[in-house]
C-alpha cells in the first residue's frame, strides 16, 4: 500500500509532468505561430521593397512617356502647320491663275481677237 505522503508526491509529480507537457506543447505551438508570423513579416517587407522599386520605375517610365508624347505633339503641330502652308500655297496658286486668266482675257480684248482656247485650258471669260 502506498502511504498518503507518497500519493500526494505522486500526484504532485504527475501534476508537474502534466504542467510541463502542457507548457512544452504551448511553447511548441507558440514557436510554430511565431515562425509563421516572422516568415509572413519578412515576405511583406520584401514585397514592400519590390513595390517601391516598381513605383519608382513606373514614375520614371511615365515621365519618359510624357516627354515622348510632347515630342509627338510637337511633330504633329509642325505637320499641321506644313499642311496649312500647302493649302495656303494652293490658294495662292489658284488666285494667281485667276489673275492670269483675267490678264489673258484683257490682252485678247485689247488685241481684238476672237475668244479661243487659252493656255490654261479654259475657254476664257465669256460675256
Amino acid at each position: 500500500m502506498s502511504s498518503p505522503t507518497s500519493s500526494s508526491t505522486d500526484a504532485a509529480r504527475h501534476t508537474a509532468e502534466a504542467r510541463a507537457a502542457v507548457t512544452a506543447s504551448l511553447a511548441s505551438v507558440g514557436a510554430s505561430v511565431d515562425n509563421e508570423l516572422r516568415t509572413r513579416t519578412a515576405d511583406l517587407h520584401t514585397n514592400s521593397e519590390a513595390i517601391s522599386k516598381q513605383e519608382k520605375e513606373l514614375a520614371k517610365q511615365t515621365a519618359a512617356l510624357a516627354k515622348e508624347s510632347a515630342q509627338w505633339e510637337k511633330l504633329l503641330n509642325g505637320g499641321t502647320k506644313k499642311l496649312n502652308e500647302v493649302g495656303d500655297i494652293q490658294n495662292w496658286a489658284e488666285m494667281i491663275e485667276r489673275d492670269l486668266l483675267v490678264l489673258e482675257e484683257t490682252v485678247r480684248l485689247v488685241d481684238g481677237k476672237k475668244a479661243e482656247e487659252t493656255a490654261s485650258g479654259t475657254g476664257g471669260w465669256r460675256r
